[in-house]
């Protein structure tokens, strides 16, 4: 089932209330996201993105996963 790029940003702003989120998709199962927030400050960037993905709550997961792809990026305000 296709999600809206509006879905995946509430999963993630349901995890990260404060953050910046940007979200787009043409076909409702490849996005590409920014996601900009002041809990990433002093983690690495594969920590961060581990928090994106875990706000996701599996949305990616396996062959069944509503979201095939998500070309993610991360970082704490400049």
């Amino acid at each position: 089932m296709a999600l809206l790029a509006s879905d995946v940003e509430a999963l993630i702003r349901a995890a990260l209330p404060n953050a910046r989120i940007t979200v787009e998709s043409d076909d409702g199962v490849h996005f590409a996201a920014e996601v900009i927030d002041e809990s990433f400050r002093g983690m690495n960037r594969v920590q961060q993105q581990r928090a994106v993905y875990a706000a996701l709550k599996g949305r990616m997961d396996g062959p069944d996963g509503a979201i095939h792809a998500l070309a993610l990026t991360t970082k704490a305000p400049g």
